[in-house]
């Protein structure tokens, strides 16, 4: 027990590092390239690669791990990171936007390494103790997370102001780069491999409801980078007056809210599960309840609420609702999956959770261009909407002790 727990340190630790970097990084390239001029279209393009090879990287990356171990992925996936950060130091002159891309590329390969490896090892490492505490440490792991990529928009704004886009690049590098060497000593070899070789085609899910459960997180995720990736802070910015330390700040307390709730999540709706996990009524729910805050964000503008406002206390509680329903899904995986297939079916799952986001930063960036932010939360609605829809397939879950 207190092995599992010393390992579970480890890999939350780890993930901890690269999750401040992750979200520092895409606070200072929304930031620093809009004010280089770039339309809000462009800048969601430069994301465009970070989420397509995360989407592939989903696909190989629980395979891979299923064949050297989580351990081993997890590293891979911050040493890319690293270099990733060391490459948009270059003058300003190299930074097109194919450059841009292509870091942005090498860093989603790195984030959805980090995190496929991260949230299987949690499966590995909690063992068979029952779907209680499965819950209770995917939902810790993931919702601090969420609060520490928030703790990351706020690290990059603030660095980017402090000591300039390259300097906050440095200073990232290096701390991750000696996180890597700590994990790469402490975390025992082997975690998650499989004793017989899996072959590649084995990716692919044959389980109905992985499959149900990875659609539905296609359009839920998507429901939430429609307006956060791109048309929220260039809409601060542009329309609200916001300065960039505000805009990182809004965003950084935002999301770590939504984690803090996340890793709470366990508690927060524990009473309607008597001590076991949440099943497919719980995603069914929560989606529903999801969907009412962008179209009410919306309305409330409309009739001529103080936009701000409006726009802060609605997204509060979109945050909540969206956090919850983000935990049930993030057990659901695990709880769906046999220990010997954990990383290729948490791989597989990532893989749809990655293509929303890319759905959701494409569209954050080209329906505000041209719509505005109403469109952009109208479009969150819906998205969710169809998550809720897609749970309908969810089986029950088994109870365990």
């Amino acid at each position: 027990m207190e092995q599992s727990i010393r390992n579970y340190l480890i890999v939350t630790g780890g993930y901890w590092a690269f999750t401040i970097t992750d979200g520092a990084i895409r606070m200072l390239v929304v930031l620093y390239f809009h004010l280089l001029g770039y339309s809000p279209f462009e800048v969601a393009m430069l994301f465009l690669f970070y989420e397509f090879f995360g989407i592939v990287t989903n696909l190989v990356g629980g395979w891979l791990g299923a064949r050297i171990g989580l351990n081993l992925t997890m590293n891979i996936g911050m040493a890319m990171q690293v270099v990733a950060l060391a490459m948009l130091t270059v003058p300003d002159a190299w930074l097109s936007v194919a450059y841009v891309m292509a870091a942005q590329a090498l860093s989603g390969i790195a984030k959805d390494l980090n995190k496929m490896s991260a949230k299987a090892s949690v499966k590995i490492i909690a063992g068979n103790d029952g779907n209680s505490k499965l819950f209770k440490w995917v939902a810790v792991l993931t919702g601090s997370k969420n609060a520490l990529k928030g703790g990351g928009f706020f690290v990059g704004a603030v660095l980017l102001e402090w000591v300039g886009f390259r300097g906050a690049l440095a200073v990232l590098a290096g701390t991750l780069f000696a996180v890597l060497i700590i994990t790469a000593v402490m975390l025992p070899s082997g975690v998650g491999k499989m004793k017989s070789k899996p072959k590649f085609t084995q990716v692919f899910s044959k389980v109905p409801a992985i499959n149900w459960l990875s659609a539905s997180r296609f359009f839920l995720f998507g429901s939430r980078d429609v307006w956060f990736v791109v048309a929220l802070p260039v809409f601060l910015v542009e329309v609200t007056g916001w300065s960039i330390t505000a805009v990182g700040t809004f965003m950084a307390f935002w999301v770590i809210g939504y984690g803090f709730v996340q890793a709470s999540a366990p508690k927060l709706i524990s009473r309607s599960h008597h001590g076991q996990g949440p099943g497919a009524g719980a995603a069914r729910l929560w989606a529903f309840i999801l969907a009412l805050f962008p179209a009410g964000i919306v309305l409330a503008m409309q009739q001529g609420w103080p936009t701000e406002t409006v726009l802060v206390s609605g997204l509060i509680l979109f945050g909540i609702a969206f956090a919850i329903n983000s935990a049930v899904h993030s057990y659901l995986i695990l709880a769906y999956s046999d220990h010997d297939k954990v990383s290729m079916n948490v791989g597989f799952y990532y893989m749809p959770n990655a293509g929303g986001r890319l759905a959701g930063t494409v569209l954050s960036g080209l329906v505000y261009q041209m719509q505005g932010l109403e469109a952009c939360l109208w479009l969150s609605s819906g998205f969710v909407l169809i998550a809720a829809l897609l749970s309908f397939g969810l089986p029950q879950l088994q109870e365990t002790n």
